[in-house]
């Protein structure tokens, strides 16, 4: 069984869709409910087995790297008030058996030159990548998305990129692809395009923000060309590598929130609250007084 041990977090972009709030503090660190959006993606890797999270950085992302480092100052404070509840909160956000390493991506290039800035650690074995902007939970509290797509992936051993079907308004906001069915909610990919129009999309089946790549998508982000938005684009990138290896689609279980906008955010805000073990319950009994 091939093991996925490491996870690409790009986290370079500005978040201008969240401005005034991401002018000074990223906004993969935005909270829904009481963990940032980042944190929620990379439990979700470590629920996959993934040990060695990579976030791909930039200028004024120093709070995403302080996160995911020791507080001892905080850690102290808790120990010495006997809050150990808050105290064990604050040290599982890095478990012992997992490393996080941090790289800077030198200019705003694209999703694809991001994943690129990844390569020196990545090195030549597959990889995760995960983008915070989704946040996607398993069904019914089954196994999160990553964690179906590594299972998927140790059968393949190829590329694989988490789809969903979207409607016809929003199909010029993802990477779309086409393709043969390959088994039960797999594609084999034939197709891919960036963006596109929907009267140039060759169906609605849309890539969310989970990837399974091989090295193979590294030789194709070295020489890719601007598309999209004058970007480098990892669609494009994929795109280019089917010529040389097969690449899959997974239609996955589960459900995804578009954090990257205000809906989807508010969403999945009032999604989880509802869900949270503490407050869940009286936040129910406010949402039933909100007058609609």
């Amino acid at each position: 069984m091939t093991v996925i041990t490491k996870a690409v977090f790009p986290v370079a972009g500005l978040g201008t869709r969240f401005l005034p709030a991401t002018k000074a503090s990223p906004k993969e660190m935005m909270p829904v409910v009481d963990k940032p959006l980042i944190q929620y993606a990379v439990e979700e890797a470590y629920g996959a087995g993934v040990r060695h999270m990579v976030f791909v950085t930039g200028r004024s992302k120093r709070a995403i790297e302080d996160h995911f480092d020791v507080a001892y100052e905080l850690e102290s404070e808790l120990e010495a008030a006997h809050k150990l509840e808050l105290l064990d909160v604050a040290r599982s956000i890095v478990p012992d058996d997992m490393v996080c390493t941090f790289v800077r991506q030198p200019r705003s290039l694209g999703l694809g030159h991001a994943v690129l800035c990844a390569e020196p650690i990545v090195g030549r074995e597959p990889f995760a990548v995960l983008l915070a902007d989704d946040l996607m939970t398993g069904l019914d509290g089954g196994p999160g998305v990553l964690s179906q797509m590594v299972q998927a992936f140790s059968e393949l051993g190829r590329s694989l990129l988490a789809v969903q079907e979207v409607p016809d308004d929003e199909v010029h906001r993802y990477g779309i692809v086409a393709g043969q069915p390959a088994g039960e909610r797999m594609l084999r990919v034939q197709r891919m395009v960036e963006k596109p129009k929907l009267a140039d999309a060759p169906s609605r089946m849309a890539v969310a923000g989970r990837y399974i790549l091989t090295p193979q998508v590294f030789e194709e982000l070295r020489t890719q060309k601007p598309g999209a938005g004058g970007e480098i684009q990892l669609t494009d990138a994929i795109a280019s590598a089917m010529s040389r290896e097969a690449v899959y689609a997974y239609q996955y279980e589960g459900k995804r929130y578009d954090c990257g906008s205000k809906e989807g955010f508010l969403q999945a805000t009032v999604e989880l609250g509802l869900k949270h073990p503490q407050v869940g319950e009286s936040f129910r009994e406010f949402l039933r007084g909100v007058p609609l």
